[in-house]
C-alpha cells in the first residue's frame, strides 16, 4: 500500500472524532480525487462541508492522486525514453516526477547488471519501492517461453493458483513459481522474486503506474494483477456495468417504482414517473393516491363572486349569496342573519385560554391566568411568568431556572440543594473517597493531603507521590553512606565490612575488632582498631635498642611503643650515634576532607624549656619530616606550650584512601655547644576509604 494511503487512513481515526459530518469522508475523498485528476490546486480547493474533517480529507486524497500522476509520468518517461534529461525544472511536481525516473532506471541497470532486484541500495523507501519494481518487470520481459517450457514439463504438483510448487528437475522442488534452469527462480506475471530467490511477492503495479486504468477511474491492486474501478458513482437511478460504464436503471421494468393502483409507471433517464390513468370531472382534483377530491373555488379563486355576495363551496361547485349584513370580530349573524350577536368564546370547541380560566366579554373574552402565567392582552394568551428574571437573587440562593408556570432552584458544584428546595448545603465530597490519602472537607469543596513521606499530585491534585527522600536536595546528607527511598520513607545502609548503622539509623559507626575479638591478629601481633577494620601490628627494636614497657594486646590511638639506645661499653659507634630513642605511634583517619584550615593530628611534647638560660644546656628544639610524606599531604610546626617546645603534625592536604603510610619524624635537641642528640618517631598513618 502507498505510504501516503497508510497516512490518510490514521489521519480518518483522529479526526472522525471531531463530530458526525452532514458529508460522508468518503465523498469529501472523492471530490478531492476528482479535483486532482483535474490538476487542481490541492492547497486551495472549493469547500464543500464547513468540516474540518472534511478539508483534510479533501486535499489529502487530492495530493494522492497528483503524486501518484507524477510518478507515473517519470516511470513511463523512464521506459519509454531511457533517460531524464528533461526533467530539469526545479519544481516540487517536477522533482517527484524525476525521482520516480531516476529511480526506474536505476531498478533497470540493477538488472542489466545481472543484480538481483532486491539488491540493498539506500535511495529511500519510495524510490527503493520503484526501483525494484522496473527491475522486476525487466526481468519478466527477458523470460521468454522456450526458456520456461521445459520447467513446465517437469512439475509433479500445482496449487489452486497454478503455481509451480514442486520441481523435481534441476530446482528440486524449492522454486513458489517457476524455474529457469541452472537453480534460479523466477516469479509468474504479477510477482516479484523475493531476496530468499524461492518465494514471490506481489507487485503492486497502482504504485508503480503499470496499470492502465482509464481517466476517472481507481486503480485497486489485487493479488499478481490489479482492477480498475471508477472514482465517481453512477449516482441514484444508474448502475455500473461490467465495462465500467454508467448504465439507466429501468425502474419500472424492475418494479421497484412505487406508483400506486391508479397510476402508471414511466421510465426517465435515471428515474421515472407516475402518471394517473384516472381522469377527475369539471370541479374536482387528484390527489397523490389517484382520487378525486372536490376543488373549494372560494379559496382557490379570487374574486369568484361579485362585489356584495359571499362564496359558498358546493360539491364539484360553488354558488353566490347576497351579504347582507358584516359582523365584526368577535361576532356572527343570528340564525336569522338579521343582526351579528356575540360569540361566546368561552364555549368554542378551541380551548382559546389552553387550561387556563375563561371569561367571555362582549365581543371578546379574556383568560384567568393560573399562578405564574399573566395575560397578554394582544395575543389574548397565559404566558409564562419568568419569576428568575422578575425577582433576581431573592428565590434561589446560587442559581434559579424558570419552568413553565414556576421555577426551580439548583446551586453550584460543591453544594446540594436543601430540603426548603432555595438554600445549598456544603456537599462532603470526601464520603465519596475522592483523594488516594487523606481528605479534608472545606465549604463548597474539598482539599486532598497526604500522609508522611508523600506529596500531593500537581497534575490532579488528588493523587499522593512517594517522595524520593534520596533525590532531595538535602539528601546527600540524611545518610552518611547510602539512601535508599522506600514507599513513603527511606533507610540508610552502610559499607559491608567494618561499619555498622548507628542507632540514629543514619549515621554508619565503625566496629572495633579489636575490642569485639573480630580480629585475626596473632599472639605476637597487636591489634590497632582504623576505621573500617583493623590492623595487626608487630614492632622489634633495633640494634643496641631495647623496648621500654610491654607491648599490648590491643594498641590504642593513645599508645606508643618506644625503644631506647642500651650500648655496650666497648661500642663507642653506638655511644656516638646521635639517636637517642626510637618509638612507634599510630592514626587513624578519614579519607578526603574539605580543609579550610590544616588539621593538628600528632603532639611531640619535649622537656625542653624554651628561652631557657645557656648555662643549662639545652636552648633550641628542632623537627623534622624525614620519609612516609605522601603526596606532600603533611608539615610539622614548632609551638610553644605551658613554657616547653613541642612539635605539632599537621594534616594540611586532603587524602582518598584506603592508604597506609608511616611518617617517619625527627627531633633534635641543640645545646650551645654545638651538641645534638635525636629522636625518631615514626608515625603509622592509616587513611580509611570512606569519609565518615
Amino acid at each position: 500500500m502507498d505510504p501516503r494511503v497508510v497516512l490518510l487512513c490514521s489521519m480518518f481515526g483522529l479526526l472522525l472524532g471531531q463530530g458526525a459530518e452532514q458529508i460522508s469522508i468518503e465523498d469529501c475523498c472523492k471530490d478531492g480525487q476528482k479535483r486532482g485528476y483535474d490538476n487542481e490546486d490541492c492547497a486551495s480547493l472549493p469547500l464543500i462541508s464547513e468540516s474540518t474533517t472534511c478539508r483534510v480529507v479533501q486535499e489529502q486524497c487530492c495530493v494522492t492522486v497528483l503524486e501518484d500522476n507524477m510518478c507515473t509520468t517519470g516511470i513511463n518517461l523512464a521506459k519509454g525514453q531511457g533517460a531524464c534529461d528533461s526533467l530539469f525544472a526545479n519544481t516540487c511536481e517536477i522533482k517527484t516526477t524525476k525521482m520516480c525516473c531516476d529511480c526506474c532506471l536505476l531498478g533497470k541497470a540493477i538488472q542489466e547488471r545481472g543484480l538481483p532486484c532486491d539488491h540493498t541500495v539506500s535511495v529511500g523507501y519510495q524510490c527503493g519501492l520503484v526501483s525494484r519494481a522496473c527491475c522486476v518487470d525487466g526481468v519478466q520481459d527477458n523470460q521468454t517461453a522456450p526458456t520456461a517450457q521445459p520447467q513446465f514439463q517437469n512439475k509433479t504438483a500445482t496449487n489452486d493458483k497454478g503455481d509451480n510448487s514442486v520441481l523435481t528437475d534441476q530446482c528440486k522442488g524449492k522454486c513458489a513459481h517457476l524455474c529457469v534452469g541452472n537453480d534460479t527462480c523466477a516469479c509468474l506475471k504479477g510477482y516479484k522474486l523475493k531476496p530468499d530467490g524461492k518465494s514471490c511477492d506481489d507487485i503492486n503495479e497502482c504504485l508503480l503506474g503499470s496499470s492502465n486504468c482509464r481517466a476517472g477511474e481507481r486503480c485497486i491492486n489485487t493479488e499478481g494483477s490489479f482492477r480498475c474501478q471508477r472514482e465517481v458513482s453512477c449516482g441514484t437511478g444508474y448502475e455500473l456495468t461490467d465495462s465500467n460504464n454508467c448504465k439507466d436503471i429501468d425502474e419500472c421494468e424492475t418494479g421497484i417504482h412505487n406508483c400506486g393502483p391508479k397510476f402508471e409507471c414511466q421510465n426517465t433517464q435515471g428515474s421515472f414517473r407516475c402518471v394517473t390513468t384516472v381522469k377527475c370531472g369539471t370541479g374536482y382534483i387528484q390527489d397523490a393516491l389517484g382520487n378525486c377530491i372536490d376543488i373549494n373555488e372560494c379559496v382557490s379563486h379570487t374574486g369568484p363572486c361579485h362585489r356584495g355576495q359571499i362564496c359558498i363551496n358546493t360539491e364539484g361547485s360553488f354558488t353566490c349569496q347576497r351579504n347582507s349584513v358584516n359582523c365584526g370580530r368577535g361576532y356572527h349573524l343570528n340564525e336569522e342573519g338579521t343582526r351579528c350577536v356575540d360569540i361566546d368564546e368561552c364555549k368554542s370547541t378551541e380551548q382559546v385560554c389552553a387550561g387556563h380560566g375563561c371569561i367571555n366579554l362582549v365581543g371578546t373574552y379574556r383568560c384567568e391566568c393560573q399562578t405564574g402565567y399573566m395575560f397578554n392582552s394582544i395575543s389574548r394568551t397565559c404566558d409564562d411568568s419568568n419569576e428568575c428574571r422578575h425577582y433576581p437573587g431573592r428565590l434561589c440562593a446560587h442559581k434559579c431556572e424558570n419552568t413553565p408556570g414556576s421555577y426551580k432552584c439548583s446551586c453550584t458544584i460543591g453544594f446540594k440543594l436543601a430540603s426548603d428546595g432555595r438554600n445549598c448545603d456544603d456537599l462532603n465530597e470526601c464520603e465519596t473517597n475522592p483523594c488516594s490519602q487523606e481528605c479534608a472537607n472545606v465549604y463548597g469543596s474539598y482539599q486532598c493531603y497526604c500522609r508522611r513521606g508523600y506529596q500531593l499530585s500537581d497534575i490532579d491534585g488528588i493523587t499522593c507521590e512517594d517522595i524520593d527522600e534520596c533525590a532531595l536536595p538535602t539528601g546527600g546528607h540524611i545518610c552518611s553512606y547510602r539512601c535508599h527511598n522506600t514507599p513513603g520513607s527511606f533507610h540508610c545502609s552502610c559499607p559491608i565490612v567494618g561499619y555498622t548503622l548507628a542507632p540514629n539509623g543514619r549515621t554508619c559507626q565503625d566496629i572495633d575488632e579489636c575490642v569485639t575479638g573480630t580480629h585475626t591478629c596473632s599472639e605476637n601481633e597487636s591489634c590497632f582498631n582504623i576505621q573500617g577494620g583493623f590492623r595487626c601490628l608487630s614492632f622489634e627494636c633495633p640494634n643496641n635498642y631495647r623496648r621500654v614497657g610491654e607491648t599490648a594486646a590491643r594498641l590504642q590511638r593513645t599508645d606508643t611503643v618506644r625503644c631506647i639506645k642500651s650500648c655496650q661499653p666497648s661500642d663507642i659507634a653506638c655511644v656516638l650515634d646521635p639517636v637517642h630513642s626510637v618509638s612507634h605511634t599510630f592514626i587513624s583517619l578519614p579519607t578526603y576532607r574539605e580543609f579550610t584550615k590544616p588539621e593538628e593530628i600528632v603532639f611531640l611534647k619535649t622537656t625542653v624549656p624554651a628561652y631557657g638560660p645557656y648555662h643549662l644546656g639545652n636552648y633550641d628544639v628542632k623537627f623534622n619530616i624525614l620519609e612516609g610524606n605522601a603526596h606532600n599531604a603533611f608539615d610539622v610546626i614548632k609551638r610553644i606550650e605551658n613554657g616547653y617546645y613541642m612539635g605539632v603534625v599537621r594534616q594540611v592536604k586532603p587524602l582518598i584512601g584506603p592508604l597506609t603510610t608511616v611518617l617517619k619524624l625527627s627531633m633534635q635537641n641543640l645545646t650551645n655547644q654545638g651538641d645534638s642528640s635525636q629522636n625518631i618517631i615514626n608515625v603509622y598513618v592509616f587513611v580509611a576509604e570512606f569519609w565518615f
